[in-house]
């Protein structure tokens, strides 16, 4: 749906210090669209969870100002900030029944009985429990429970919800399940969605923008498919989706086509994009798709002229698709990817292959500070 120019929330120069010492949250400028689903993605200990908790109003930024529909909120309490939230435990008093506890947020901002019953009801149809209003929390699903945290979040028609690992406790296919249900509610109500997770599969999913944090700041601010097409360091090329990293030195910069050539080890060199690589004599990181490989039984010259031969050290079969693991010409190891329809059964372990890739899909950065 098209955002709405102004901003509903703002983060300006927020800092976070649990110790004074140690920045959990480093100089935080984020702007947030209204009807946007942004999602703070990155390890544990990133930062994420504790920018969603400044936000809410559980924590206080120990720098900056955090403001909401134009309004600072840095030191007001979280119940008067208006705000849905929605927690990985779900956060359900069990001693109320599904409706009584929809029903909560109505009743400490003193809405009547006749009209919270009423938004009680279209809030449960709205989540697909429209028949479980009596049933004790303990009597549903682990789904069945996360759908009655949802409603409660959004019964009061907040502007704003916040999301913090709503799923972490769900198995796979439930998890993939609600991540749509989240996904077509926040379609349906346009409301804005501030989500935290870990699950890189789970924010290109849900995303219009993703937020990747790493050491208390922000890595890369883009949406889905920019993210993972064109990561903008080697630790966001790492984080999001599978990728080989090859480690060589800069040998050349094209600048015209914004192109890096790298000497990997062993003499060959190859060309990739330039990502944030340095000048020539730069050790730097080519990062590569698995999906991106073009991979060949046989000799190298069957496949492309720049082709790299390679020796097959394994296959892993994971039912829709096939990963091949193998070793370079030089030592360096990579992984390929393949449909189960085009696999081909000549790739066993100790087989002759030969590797390829389009240099356009190969991105040259500079190495991660541990690598």
């Amino acid at each position: 749906m098209p955002l709405s120019p102004a901003p509903i929330v703002r983060f300006l120069g927020v800092e976070k210090s649990y110790d004074g010492v140690t920045r959990v949250v480093r100089h935080l400028d984020l702007e947030i669209a209204r009807g946007e689903f942004l999602t703070l993605l990155g390890p544990s200990g990133s930062g994420k969870t504790t920018t969603l908790m400044m936000l809410a109003g559980f924590e206080e930024p120990t720098a900056g100002r955090i403001e909401i529909e134009g309004r600072d909120v840095s030191r007001l309490p979280p119940h008067r900030r208006g705000i849905g939230v929605v927690f990985q435990s779900y956060a359900l008093f069990p001693h109320m029944t599904v409706a009584e506890n929809v029903a909560f947020p109505l009743a400490v901002r003193g809405v009547a009985r006749a009209e919270r019953a009423a938004r009680v009801a279209r809030a449960l149809e709205m989540v697909r429990l429209g028949g479980f209003g009596g049933r004790r929390p303990a009597q549903l699903s682990g789904g069945q429970q996360q759908r009655v945290a949802l409603a409660r979040a959004l019964v009061f028609e907040p502007a704003l919800v916040l999301m913090d690992e709503p799923l972490g406790a769900l198995d796979k296919q439930l998890r993939a399940e609600m991540q749509l249900e989240i996904r077509h509610l926040h379609e349906a109500l346009g409301v804005t969605v501030v989500y935290v997770t870990h699950d890189q599969e789970e924010a290109l999913t849900l995303s219009d923008r993703i937020a990747v944090f790493h050491q208390g700041a922000v890595q890369q601010l883009d949406a889905p498919a920019a993210l993972y097409e064109r990561p903008a360091n080697a630790f966001v090329a790492r984080f999001i989706g599978e990728n080989n990293r090859l480690a060589g030195t800069v040998a050349e910069i094209d600048a015209a086509d914004g192109m890096a050539r790298v000497a990997l080890a062993g003499g060959r060199s190859l060309w990739a994009m330039r990502g944030d690589c340095g000048p020539p004599g730069a050790a730097a990181v080519v990062s590569i798709r698995p999906e991106r490989i073009a991979l060949a039984a046989g000799p190298a010259a069957d496949l492309s002229a720049d082709a790299i031969p390679a020796r097959v050290l394994e296959t892993i079969y994971l039912g829709d698709h096939v990963r091949v693991r193998l070793a370079l010409e030089g030592g360096a190891e990579v992984m390929a990817k393949r449909p189960i329809a085009a696999a081909d059964p000549r790739l066993v372990p100790g087989a002759e292959a030969a590797v390829a890739w389009q240099p356009e899909h190969a991105i040259a950065f500079a190495p991660e500070p541990a690598d």
